[in-house]
């Protein structure tokens, strides 16, 4: 089967297309959305003429539960809100109204399978510099467990509007005010090499002055910094720099309290090679994670973290702000599994912890080095 919206291929049994997200409807005929009464050729998105609220398939404050999928009975753990089916590998979600079923759930294919291949990576970086050399052969390696852990995807977009005080206008002003100063009391004081700036030959001209002009050039010059700085701060107004940086993140929120040590601050998974979760693909012994954060939790986290994201990517690039506002858009959630490893040592006492996406090899934390 085809998406109608961008012709990925997908599975028959797709709900919606993992490429460009939209959700693969039912026609009143019984076919797939490609059929005649296919919404996209109506004006409307599939998205939008085949969004139906979720069933709710158990209560709150059920124990036990039907997979949506398959039947198999699934009991929630205490505080899980985000559960996998271990028969079928469908998700459900504890919301608001109850248990439902996830629309939104895909995976990353695991490409960094061996403990090789994750000691080549952890070595160059454990290893890097004088400071750290040997530093992992001087280390005790306590642990290194791989897991598909749960992150719910977050789509957000950022607007942020910055107004910066122009630095390089602000010495520019400064020094051409010194220079101009320098070339009138050097001029008065009878030339000179030395007579130019804060020599005898300024002393000379302001000595010749009397003592009111001599007190009066002094405050000029004294003042003329602090006047073209001032003006910088917004007194003059010609020194203002406004900038719109504007963003678009797939903000990935770790789905489970108890790696929320972890929870990424400037990563973004390569979603390209994500595909629908299929619990058969996972590899024998490597295990899928449950969640305990709910997805609207999620979403106030994410709009939390990438506000901040914003700020520390103002503040590297303007040195002296003086306002910043985001505003942020939440958009859709995705629920992903990622292949992480997790690699933990003991360096004399100091514990070091490598948190490793097992399908880019990108290290997503590294704590204590």
């Amino acid at each position: 089967m085809n998406c109608p919206q961008c012709g990925a291929q997908l599975p028959d049994e797709a709900s919606f297309c993992y490429k460009c997200g939209a959700r693969i409807g039912v026609s009143s005929g019984g076919g797939q959305g490609a059929g005649g009464s296919d919404a996209s050729q109506q004006g409307a998105t599939p998205a939008a003429s085949s969004s139906t609220p979720a069933q709710i398939i158990a209560p709150t404050g059920a124990t036990s539960i039907k997979c949506p999928n398959c039947g198999a009975p699934i009991s929630p753990k205490f505080g899980e809100m985000v559960i996998t089916c271990e028969y079928c590998g469908s998700g459900v979600v504890l919301g608001n109204q109850g248990w439902t079923n996830i629309q939104k759930h895909t995976m990353l294919p695991l490409k960094i399978a061996s403990v090789d291949q994750v000691n080549g990576i952890i070595t160059p970086l454990m290893d890097k510099g004088l400071l750290h050399r040997h530093l992992q052969q001087d280390s005790k390696q306590e642990e290194m467990n791989l897991s598909y852990v749960p992150y719910w995807i977050i789509a957000v977009s950022a607007r942020t509007s910055v107004v910066a005080a122009n630095v390089a206008a602000q010495v520019g002003q400064t020094a051409t005010t010194a220079a101009l100063m320098g070339i009138i009391l050097g001029g008065m004081g009878g030339g000179g090499g030395r007579g130019g700036f804060g020599g005898g030959g300024r002393r000379r001209a302001l000595s010749g002055l009397g003592e009111g002009a001599s007190a009066l050039f002094q405050s000029a010059f004294a003042l003329a910094p602090i006047r073209a700085f001032g003006m910088g701060m917004g007194y003059g107004g010609g020194m203002r720099k406004a900038e719109q940086m504007d963003a678009s993140y797939n903000f990935p929120i770790v789905a489970l309290k108890a790696l929320m040590e972890y929870q990424p601050r400037d990563y973004q998974f390569d979603l390209d090679g994500r595909a629908l979760f299929d619990i058969t693909k996972l590899p024998r012994n490597v295990k899928a994670l449950n969640g305990d954060i709910s997805e609207d939790v999620a979403k106030s986290q994410a709009k939390t973290l990438v506000d901040q994201l914003q700020s520390e990517k103002a503040h590297a690039k303007y040195h002296m702000i003086q306002q910043l506002t985001t505003e942020s858009d939440i958009g859709d959630a995705e629920l992903l599994h990622a292949p992480i490893w997790f690699v933990k040592y003991d360096h004399k006492g100091k514990k070091i912890i490598l948190v490793i996406d097992a399908n880019s090899g990108s290290v997503i934390n590294s704590l204590g080095l």
